[in-house]
């Protein structure tokens, strides 16, 4: 099942894809990226994973390769890189769930996904991360509105 990582940001997604885009020429070996971004090859992989579920990326072997959907999210401005996240969310969770809900608050969400075997957020800071994940990148793709202090709206 694929989830967004709590701990990736869509400012971890543009530096990721852009310094394979503009330093590696769209392919690295994950271990040589991580050391020379100086950074543990563990606190990558969130990002990464992300990356490649939403379609950005590929990851094999080792290696992490941009995809054409990548360098068109490089390639683009404020608008339409929101709308290529909205776009690939809709078929991750926590989104995907959001979405059946259409109108819903954090502890619907939290219910729902416990429901349907998402562990991602069941943990004690599991709504304070459900939270984030659903600013971070709903709310800023647009695909998601805050609409009471923790009830939130799909925008479909």
């Amino acid at each position: 099942m694929d989830v967004i990582d709590p701990n990736a940001r869509v400012v971890d997604l543009v530096g990721l894809l852009t310094v394979l885009n503009n330093n590696y020429e769209g392919k690295a070996d994950l271990y040589e990226l991580a050391m020379d971004l100086g950074i543990d090859i563990d606190d990558m992989m969130p990002i990464v994973y992300t990356a490649s579920y939403l379609g950005f990326v590929t990851i094999g072997g080792g290696d992490i390769i941009i995809s054409d959907k990548g360098i068109q999210f490089i390639n683009s401005n404020i608008k339409e890189r929101k709308r290529l996240i909205s776009d690939s969310i809709k078929d991750v969770e926590p989104f995907k769930t959001a979405i059946d809900l259409k109108e819903f608050t954090l502890d619907d969400l939290l219910s729902e996904l416990e429901r349907r075997g998402v562990q991602n957020y069941n943990s004690p800071q599991g709504r304070y991360d459900l939270r984030i994940t659903l600013a971070e990148w709903g709310v800023y793709s647009g695909l998601i509105s805050l609409i009471g202090e923790e009830e939130f709206r799909v925008n479909e």
